[in-house]
């Protein structure tokens, strides 16, 4: 059975919940003939009094999903919230809190001491998603044109997916590594605000449903979006249901011949060719690799007398050993196309040992209840599985998701679940009873309200090794439970945790039952005092500490002090809008901080160009300094600070520093 032929039908189960929408009703669109032709083709509608409908330009409704936003919930500024409607800024140019802002930029978190591998990397795509947005519109069209308007550092969009009432995934448009290469990196374009439209894809397929993957790599710094806008034409109520007849009546093999794109192929003799080559072009190619002549005569005459002594032997005539390792280098979609093949190639390609990690990440559109229970059958041998992004739209049911765990879930190492909407009470109940032997288990962006953790099922867990809880709420009893059973963890991410944690018992717990902690991300999580910063110092390992938004209080005292010098291989320190940093604490980062790689001081009130000379002399491996939104630096600093990024070599942001200043 092909990976290629799931087509993500939903599944039912007694416990399926369905996905709770972002629907933002007060923030609808509002009629487009307020705005100029800039913003598409023209007026709304334009009817064409044809069969084919007419002409509809319509703009976000609400949001469905997201991974990551660089604002809080309940907050107004850069959230995905602000992508409703029609644009509120373009055509104009700048950082606008009433945008759509995610949370990372440039390749600068994957070079932190936090950074994760990618399970079964052989799976990833030439050009990765590291971000996505799924919006949905008011009426169902046949696409035609999507158009994104992009208001601060474009060019991070690299996929535009569609959803069709079939309840299929179909790519749109991509940006191949080719064309990002050609058009260089996102900084050396123009600062002006971009109408993003790119050629889509010629397509019949019915949607309302829209997913924009972006990719940050070449991003100077944040991007931001103000609108989306989906142009189409209106499809007639008779002509969806006729479509989704067409679909009952279609039988399952069709249905998976249609998704293979099947189609017969007749080869040509390649043993002739080859024959062909050997007589031919063998004597042209090795002289055209720079073999010596005089070897060319007799490599010729050995070739052919190896030929026609030598009988055929076919791939599978190799150790089953070989092909084995040989198809452990192969993605997971074209493992499944081998086992096609023939019966020997599937019964290799279903070895439990190409199964050991599994990272469906990648093929979210494609990932449903019933390849759960297929990879159940194979995966005897699993330690590592990543399901991020999956079981959108009820394609993964809590029951098979819960089976599959229960089934192949005591030997895992590696859980990784972000932004899985399928989760509920339930499926943690069984990860906290079956999996204890996790070292590392990421819930990024599955917050629900109430709680998804509210219980103590996880306290079962006593490996842990990277716990990641970012943007997901928790209660504060399970946190501390889990911080004193897991002595061993060195990776914990807490940012957007909610107003509920006290992180200042947080830290307490920390410099208790963690000294071993080597990256911490508390971005904006809240209660975090001088008196906490103080019991963080005590982490003397840590070489990440992520305190942006988190310290609120007039004065820091001593807390920086502390952290600086008992913490000496700190690498990445950020302090974004921590309004305490006093210029003592500046001289402490420039005398301590030896080991600095990345330092972030945006919105610091008291930093002058003094304080920033002092840190670039005195921390040589520092990277990066983000200086943005820093009131003291005045005009007249900024061609000074462009030369010292020159000199330094050093990536310094700020809103009027030139990104070429380097």
């Amino acid at each position: 059975m092909s990976l290629l032929a799931y087509n993500g039908d939903d599944v039912s189960s007694s416990d399926t919940e369905p996905d709770a929408l972002i629907d933002f009703t007060a923030m609808l669109m509002q009629r487009q003939n307020e705005y100029g032709n800039w913003l598409g083709c023209g007026g709304k509608m334009q009817n064409d009094h044809n069969e084919q409908g007419y002409h509809l330009e319509q703009y976000v409704l609400g949001v469905l999903d997201f991974s990551s936003q660089y604002g809080i919930d309940y907050s107004i500024s850069y959230t995905a919230a602000n992508i409703i409607g029609r644009p509120t800024k373009f055509p104009a140019y700048g950082d606008y809190p009433e945008t759509f802002t995610m949370r990372t930029y440039g390749d600068w978190w994957q070079r932190a001491p936090s950074a994760t591998r990618e399970i079964q990397p052989q799976n990833m795509p030439a050009v990765a998603t590291h971000d996505y947005i799924v919006v949905y519109f008011e009426d169902f069209v046949v696409p035609t044109e999507v158009a994104i308007f992009e208001t601060y550092n474009p060019g991070a969009v690299v996929r535009i997916w569609a959803h069709s009432i079939t309840k299929n995934w179909v790519c749109l448009w991509k940006a191949s590594a080719e064309e990002l290469s050609k058009s260089g990196p996102a900084e050396s374009r123009a600062r002006e605000a971009r109408r993003f439209a790119p050629p889509l894809k010629k397509t019949s397929i019915i949607t309302k449903t829209l997913r924009i993957d972006f990719n940050h790599s070449r991003l100077h710094y944040y991007t931001e979006v103000d609108a989306i806008m989906l142009c189409g034409r209106t499809v007639s109520l008779r002509r969806m249901q006729h479509t989704l007849q067409e679909l009952q009546r279609t039988g399952p093999i069709s249905c998976k011949l249609r998704s293979l794109k099947f189609q017969p192929s007749c080869r040509d003799n390649y043993a002739l060719k080859l024959h062909e080559f050997i007589n031919n072009d063998l004597s042209k190619f090795l002289v055209d690799n720079k073999v010596d002549e005089s070897d060319v005569a007799s490599a010729t005459a050995t070739t052919q007398i190896v030929a026609s002594n030598v009988p055929d032997i076919c791939l599978t005539d190799l150790p089953f050993e070989i092909l084995l390792k040989i198809l452990s280098y192969l993605d997971l979609k074209t493992l499944f196309c081998v086992g096609q093949v023939s019966r020997t190639f599937y019964d290799i390609s279903t070895h439990p040992l190409l199964y050991g990690e599994l990272n469906l990440k990648p093929y979210w559109q494609l990932a449903n209840s019933e390849l759960l229970c297929t990879l159940a059958k194979r995966a005897t041998m699993l330690r590592k599985l990543d399901l991020s992004w999956c079981g959108g739209f009820g394609d993964v049911s809590p029951t098979e998701f819960k089976k599959f765990l229960t089934q192949r879930g005591d030997n895992l190492t590696h859980l990784r679940l972000n932004s899985c909407k399928f989760l509920n009470a339930t499926c943690i109940e069984t990860v906290g009873i079956v999996c204890d032997n996790l070292t590392e288990l990421s819930l990024r962006n599955c917050a629900t309200d109430p709680p998804l953790l509210n219980f103590s099922c996880l306290a079962n867990l006593k490996n842990l090794e990277r716990l990641d809880l970012f943007q997901t709420a928790f209660e504060s009893e399970l946190l501390l439970s889990m911080l004193e059973g897991n002595r061993k963890l060195k990776h914990l991410n807490l940012a957007f945790c909610g107003v509920s944690v006290n992180m200042d018992n947080v830290a307490s717990h920390l410099a208790t039952y963690n000294t071993q902690l080597i990256s911490l991300d508390m971005w904006k999580a809240h209660f975090l005092s001088a008196r906490g910063l103080q019991s963080i110092a005590r982490c003397t390992q840590l070489e990440e500490l992520d305190l942006g938004w988190c310290l609120r209080e007039a004065s820091l005292g001593d807390g920086l002090y502390q952290l600086l010098a008992n913490c000496p291989k700190l690498k990445k320190l950020f302090l974004s809008a921590v309004r305490g940093t006093t210029e003592r604490d500046l001289v402490h980062i420039a005398t301590l901080g030896k080991n600095l790689e990345q330092l972030d001081l945006m919105g610091i009130l008291n930093i002058t160009r003094e304080r920033i000379y002092d840190i670039l002399v005195n921390c040589p491996k520092l990277q990066l300094l983000d200086l943005s939104f820093c009131d003291n630096i005045m005009e007249r600093d900024f061609d000074v600070i462009a030369e010292w990024s020159r000199m330094f070599n050093v990536d310094i942001k700020s809103s009027h520093v030139p990104y070429d200043a380097r």
